[in-house]
């Protein structure tokens, strides 16, 4: 299937435009366009543009509040709990996570939580907000549609439920650790449908314990939690944290947003932000970062590996490429994107 290259600046551009026909305020939808372009442009392509005729179905059916009134429903000096109102995920997380850098630059952490949220895009675009204050983001989430049973059950209860911790370095790139508690993202899993591709092995399975290798059949099926029982236990805390705790949707009261475009999805997240400044000095710990980076680096490779990568590498390297050449959009994302253009009334991103 062919692609073409788009400019981060026109993704942003032709999603704002989106996001204002579809009748959110001008900086609600300037911030949902910059988060979901930035998705793309790092890579996790599962959470970008391909997101948007689901979100425009959503709020067309009433399934989102364009315009909530997102407040503070309890608070500490290092802790707080925010009510989303049912806005955007990615409105909502920012609102969070800045909260959370201002407490933790009083208090030397803070812990944010939100109820009545929606999808958010990637967890690492949370994460890192910490790092331009020089500062450790850790971001867990309860996914938006339930596709892991507990271990050894076929009742799916549990979700993708996703983990993001960004750490400051100071000459090598940052560590930026993004990942679902199952073997892949079910976002990767909808990529792979759009591009017409085949999932590897070791991704799902049927109900039958057999390997699910095609997208299109993924409902025929379940994801594998990451290092088997134990990445179901992770999925179960860090639903607890992102969600039980929060007084937002786990378990049997998830909603399933791909089949589900008016219900309220009461979607938990939390954010956690560390300075490192309340633990001595932040440059020498910056530089132990650094130093530790290099060790791993240098150490000595199993034959056939070129290269040790550190979580977030990648991605950078994709941001370099994406932002020089374009990010990539596929043949058939396009025809659905020309979709909501005219759905919407606005011009097409081609």
């Amino acid at each position: 299937m062919s692609t073409k290259r788009v400019p981060y600046t026109n993704l942003k551009s032709f999603i704002e435009s989106a996001m204002v026909a579809l009748k959110l305020p001008q900086n609600h939808a300037a911030t949902v366009a910059e988060y979901m372009a930035s998705a793309d442009l790092q890579g996790s392509d599962g959470h970008g543009v391909i997101r948007l005729p689901q979100y425009t179905r959503r709020i067309l059916a009433g399934g989102v509040n364009t315009s909530p009134n997102i407040t503070i429903e309890s608070e500490r000096a290092a802790t707080a709990l925010i009510n989303g109102d049912n806005g955007m995920g990615h409105v909502v997380m920012k609102f969070a996570t800045e909260l959370a850098i201002r407490k933790a630059k009083s208090s030397g952490m803070a812990w944010v939580g939100s109820r009545l949220s929606n999808h958010a895009g990637p967890a690492s675009l949370y994460s890192r907000m910490a790092l331009d204050h020089d500062m450790v983001g850790l971001y867990f989430a309860v996914g938006n549609a339930n596709h892991l049973p507990a271990w050894g059950g076929l009742d799916m209860l549990l979700s993708t439920n996703p983990i993001s911790v960004a750490v400051p370095t100071h000459k090598e790139t940052p560590i930026v650790l993004d990942m679902a508690t199952t073997v892949a993202a079910y976002g990767k899993v909808k990529a792979k449908a759009q591009k017409g591709e085949m999932m590897p092995e070791g991704w799902m399975i049927d109900f039958n314990g057999q390997p699910l290798l095609d997208p299109k059949r993924s409902e025929e099926g379940f994801l594998l939690p990451i290092g088997g029982y134990k990445g179901y236990g992770l999925s179960l805390i860090v639903g607890i944290l992102a969600g039980t705790l929060n007084n937002a949707a786990m378990g049997r009261a998830v909603i399933d947003f791909n089949h589900d475009d008016s219900s309220v999805t009461n979607t938990g997240q939390a954010i956690a932000i560390i300075d490192p400044a309340a633990f001595g000095d932040t440059q020498a710990f910056k530089d132990r970062v650094d130093q530790l980076i290099g060790e791993l680096k240098a150490s000595k490779k199993m034959p056939g590996v070129e290269r040790i990568w550190l979580p977030g590498e990648q991605s950078a390297l994709k941001c370099v490429d994406y932002t020089r050449n374009g990010i990539p959009i596929s043949e058939g994302l396009e025809t659905q994107l020309n979709k909501v253009s005219e759905q919407l009334n606005i011009a097409r991103l081609f």
